[in-house]
Parts: C-alpha cells; structure tokens; sequence
C-alpha cells in the first residue's frame, strides 16, 4: 500500500471561485501537490448559520455558491478532494460530504450532530437524514468523515476505527478556541487507530462570528504532526497505511466493546 500526501487548510470566510484570493489558493495547493485535499467545512460563501432563523433565500444563495465552487475545485485537478456542500433535504438543507475523484462527485457521509447558540444556529439551518457513519474507499484506503460536531462524538470514531479506516477527516467551521477540537482530533487517532486531518474556516463572518482557523492532522496513537497558521495556510502530510493497520492491531483499539 503506497505512501498518500494528504493536505489540509485553513480557507477564509465567505470564499469565492470568482475573487483573486482563490487564485492564491489554488497556487498553494498546486506547490503543496496533496494526493487527497481535505477543505473546510461548507468552504464557499457567507457562513449562513450565523442567522437564527432559516433563509430560503440565504439557503438557495448557499447552495448556488457551492455549485460554483465544485467547479473550481474539479480545477484544481488533484487526484481527490475532499469537502462539503449543502444540499435540500425537504424543507432545510443536509451538509453533504463528498469526494471528488478522478473528476467524478461522490457522496461519502451527511452531517448528523448539530449546534444550535449564537454563530452556530445549525439545527435551524440543516436536518441529518439518518445515514450512519460508512467508510468509503477513496484512493485505494479506506476513509470516515466526520463534519465538525460530528466530532464531538468519539464513539463514531472508534466504530470508523473497526471498520478499518486509513484516515478520519474532519471538515471544520469552529470558533476561535481550538484547543477542544485538537483534543477531539487527538482522541479520534487514538480510539481509532486512523490518521486525522482536519480543516477550518478563518476569518469574520458578517454577523460578527469569528473562526479560528488551526487545521491540523494527527497520526494514530494522537500523535500531532501540523497545525495550519496564517503563514502557513496549507499543510501536507503523509499517510503510511500500514502505520494505521498496525495501530488497529494495539491498544486501545483492539479492547472488545460491553455485550
């Protein structure tokens, strides 16, 4: 099983394919040349859950800029990229994690955990579907993703773990402290026995939320390898599989879950 490069970053708020900043972005991905690109969470456009009550308008402006945004990042011609977008679920939307391989959209998970306080009123915006937490195999690995909150909740990362994952990704739009979500990051490469990569946003949103920025990528057993920065947007790592099949064969991954 072949080493993978895997990058991950800190993108600002409200981003736009059509500005001159994605120009810059797209150079640093280029020099970085990631196998697997993992983005932030909803990485185009205004942070809309920021508004307490849901938009229809706000919604349908989310899901245009995204559609646009699937565009630029075909553009980038890696060999996989890893996001999400928000898509309709009757009358809210659903934050959709997806692959894009080869050119080719694939869904991979659907955001299932959802904050509900000031800069985060997700539950107004967003509905989970149900959908479980399934690995998919994306460049000959297996991959679980966890969209932020998602996080928050170990036992998903331990079940990624059984079911043989490479790598855990976690898209994120978090606040200013992420000492929490390092914690959580940690936490998920240890139960799991998974590399974890995680992305955020940076950046004031309109309403005055503010982002942290802080991507960082862990090897199993919680061990940090990089945290983004504003000097360093874009980080790339590398992922040796049989690092987390071996860490999948210790402790604690191979303790029996209560009957």
């Amino acid at each position: 099983m072949r080493t993978l490069r895997v990058g991950f970053v800190e993108w600002p708020e409200n981003l736009s394919a059509d500005h001159a900043q994605w120009n810059e972005l797209k150079d640093s991905i280029t020099v970085a040349r990631p196998d697997i690109l993992v983005t932030n969470e909803l990485p185009f456009g205004p942070w809309i859950a920021e508004g307490a009550v849901f938009s229809e308008n706000e919604a349908r402006e989310s899901v245009t800029a995204h559609e646009k945004g699937l565009d630029s990042l075909i553009d980038l011609s890696l060999p996989a990229v890893i996001s999400s977008r928000p898509v309709r679920i009757g009358n809210r939307l659903a934050n959709e994690a997806f692959v894009l391989e080869n050119r080719t959209v694939r869904t991979l998970h659907r955001k299932q955990y959802f904050p509900n306080e000031p800069g985060w009123f997700e539950r107004e915006w967003y509905a989970g579907d149900g959908s479980g937490f399934e690995v998919a195999d994306v460049l000959g690995i297996n991959i679980g993703v966890l969209l932020c909150t998602d996080a928050m909740f170990n036992e998903r990362a331990r079940a990624y773990g059984k079911q043989k994952a490479a790598l855990i990704v976690i898209p994120r739009a978090s606040g200013l402290d992420i000492e929490s979500w390092k914690i959580a990051g940690a936490m998920a490469s240890l139960v799991s026995g998974a590399y974890v990569v995680s992305s955020n946003r940076v950046g004031r949103a309109k309403s005055g939320t503010q982002f942290g920025g802080g991507g960082y990528a862990y090897a199993p057993h919680g061990r940090l390898l990089a945290v983004t920065d504003p000097s360093y947007p874009v980080k790339v790592v590398e992922l040796d599989p049989t690092v987390s099949m071996s860490a999948q064969r210790e402790y604690p991954c191979y303790v029996s879950e209560l009957k």
